[in-house]
């Protein structure tokens, strides 16, 4: 990895790619297509075109424009985090958690990542005509099963019923709000050069089970989805660095290369990643390659991305590798200077690639 401001200098004619790139991510996006497509959904490049030509024009106010997966607000002296999701994972059922779990935890997520207390949530669930009472029986026990082991309550709620096939069986949307009891500033707005690239464990695990759950690919796997509520972590990162975090997300739609991209486009910098370091398992490794799909953009639903100061990164992955669950974390890379506002990755054979936000999403409805 590089300990300076930049890259190593590329060729002239990589420097000329680069430049057109750098100047297709700075501009504004446009909403080109008529009609919403599934890459809408995906968390990639349609997704933030949708967010930013249409919601962010529609409802632009200075809290929204962070464009984080929350927003911090203060209420009477208090700063409180407020986050809202929807979830519509197909199949609502598979190894290691389900459509209830899985909303539970995606939202107190979101509420971590901004270094909240998580309190409160609301269920609203839009079910269809003949959907069997079991299976809501079940996603609700599994919701209140997940809501205990993150501390939290689900206090409030809403239920739809749709006609037959006018619905995918059951769709859970969620918000919650949380109590930001620290006094650091986090965002992905905050990266700076020489900054270190952390992430919680491996990656990759809840797309590629989703997937395989599926049935389509008639794949035998032990693999099991790598859903968990990331509250507690994130306090045990802030407790051993402080102000030395500058930004964490939780690596869901589009996976981490999403997110590194987002932060590089925020701060105005550039992420260079060493793709030895990034820790996949086997699992997932091999159906990403039998698919061909890079583990860096498949989703996550239980590990986060942190950028921290580079003082800070020892102290970083020591709270978090003493964590159950950031005990496989590594240090993947470094924020540095140019060329803002991209991700490279350095490969096994020595060469740099640009590591972009996909259009869509190679795995649809993982959450």
């Amino acid at each position: 990895m590089t300990t300076g401001r930049k890259a190593s200098r590329p060729a002239p004619d990589e420097e000329e790619v680069l430049r057109r790139i750098e100047r297709a991510h700075r501009r504004k996006p446009r909403m080109r297509d008529e009609r919403i497509t599934l890459a809408h959904g995906a968390g990639g490049k349609a997704t933030q075109t949708l967010i930013e030509a249409v919601f962010l024009t529609a409802f632009h106010n200075p809290v929204l424009a962070r464009l984080e997966d929350q927003a911090v607000l203060t209420v009477g002296g208090t700063q409180l985090a407020f986050t809202t999701d929807s979830y519509v994972v197909s199949p609502l059922f598979f190894p290691g958690g389900d459509i209830g779990d899985l909303a539970v935890n995606g939202t107190v997520n979101d509420l971590a990542m901004a270094g909240a207390r998580p309190l409160h949530l609301s269920a609203g669930f839009i079910l269809e005509e003949g959907f069997p009472v079991a299976d809501l029986t079940r996603i609700a026990a599994s919701m209140a099963e997940a809501a205990a082991a993150a501390e939290v309550d689900i206090v409030t709620g809403d239920t739809k019923v749709v006609e037959r096939g006018k619905a995918d069986g059951c769709y859970i949307t969620t918000a919650g709000v949380g109590v930001v009891e620290h006094g650091f500033a986090l965002g992905a707005g905050l990266a700076r050069p020489g900054d270190a690239v952390l992430v919680s464990g491996p990656i990759g695990e809840h797309g590629t089970t989703v997937l395989l759950a599926r049935g389509d690919l008639d794949i035998a796997s032990e693999l099991t989805s790598d859903t968990a509520p990331l509250a507690g972590l994130v306090a045990a990162l802030l407790d051993a660095c402080g102000g030395g975090v500058r930004c964490l997300r939780d690596a869901t739609r589009g996976g981490v290369a999403t997110v590194l991209n987002e932060i590089a486009r925020a701060s105005d910098v550039a992420v260079v990643l060493d793709e030895a370091a990034v820790p996949v398992r086997p699992g997932v490794r091999g159906a990403a390659e039998l698919l061909g799909i890079d583990p860096l953009y498949i989703a996550c639903e239980g590990r986060m991305v942190a950028v921290v100061d580079a003082a800070d990164a020892e102290a970083a992955l020591g709270a978090l590798r003493a964590h159950p669950l950031g005990e496989q974390a590594a240090v993947i890379g470094q924020v540095v200077a140019e060329p803002a506002p991209l991700v490279l990755c350095r490969t096994g054979f020595g060469g740099t690639r640009i590591v972009d936000v996909l259009i869509g999403d190679p795995l649809p409805r993982i959450c």
